[in-house]
């Protein structure tokens, strides 16, 4: 037993130095500390300042791994949602990989807004005015430019179509001296202290160096860790719910409980 409980005890003290040493390596580019630290209202509010320049954006809300449901009912994870004093909604991701930033991903989020946001039975001028912007690592649009905005026209008179909106691509690749090229600096850093912008720089470090911020950021590495656990449980329960196998075996098999893989089963595309 003594013997079990030492191996156990190795195995949990082993994950948490592995776990230190992730958060010494994070930057505002990774996706799960982006969240963390953009959780903070004043950092939402003086990241969308620099993005959108305007200095007098107020941000009313903002929730980090914000849980918002699709069309079938399926829970989709935004980085960043936050919402100003003027009721605008914005959707900040952060993206390492192109495919995760395409066109059709940046259409999606927006209809996933506009879907969420407004009340069943409000009229279509309650829409919230959005936008989604897209943080990339690689210049997704390649053009060379820092940012590039989308808007919808009417091609035969080149207007704008004021449907409010807003898509937004931040290629990180400029690190210039602009004030988003700063920001993008910051981005990529892994020591506080070698940042531009204190606001940004003191969170950063706070995550890393203080005992309660660092055990926030352990805390949700292994919320991370059971997630992914699950969500590997599911994919399994459904592939062999595929295969024909029974509740029980499946149940037993993928480290779910039968109910779960009977609502699985129900919900799964006939």
């Amino acid at each position: 037993m003594s013997e079990r409980k030492s191996e156990q005890e190795l195995d949990f003290a082993q994950k948490h130095e592995e776990d230190l040493q992730r958060i010494r390596e994070f930057r505002l580019i990774d996706d799960d500390f982006m969240a963390a630290v953009f959780e903070d209202h004043a950092c939402a509010e003086f990241l969308l300042q620099i993005i959108l320049k305007r200095n007098d954006l107020v941000v009313r809300e903002v929730h980090g791994q914000y849980n918002i449901k699709n069309l079938q009912g399926r829970s989709v994870r935004l980085d960043i949602l936050a919402v100003d004093q003027d009721n605008r909604a914005y959707n900040i991701e952060v993206q390492r990989s192109d495919r995760g930033a395409s066109e059709k991903r940046a259409r999606y989020n927006s209809s996933l807004l506009d879907a969420n946001l407004t009340e069943s039975g409000s009229s279509y001028d309650a829409l919230n005015e959005t936008y989604v912007i897209f943080i990339t690592e690689n210049d997704v649009l390649r053009a060379g430019l820092p940012i590039y905005h989308i808007e919808r026209t009417v091609q035969e008179t080149g207007m704008v179509f004021d449907d409010r909106a807003h898509i937004i691509y931040v290629n990180s690749q400029i690190k210039d001296e602009t004030a988003l090229g700063k920001l993008m600096h910051d981005f990529f850093c892994t020591d506080s202290s070698k940042m531009y912008y204190p606001i940004l720089a003191n969170r950063v470090q706070y995550f890393k160096q203080d005992a309660k911020g660092v055990a926030t950021m352990c805390r949700a590495m292994e919320k991370m860790r059971d997630e992914t656990a699950h969500e590997t449980s599911i994919k399994n329960a459904l592939t062999m719910l595929e295969d024909g196998l029974p509740y029980e075996k499946v149940a037993k098999y993928a480290g779910l409980s039968i109910e779960e893989v009977k609502e699985l089963d129900a919900k799964k595309p006939a």
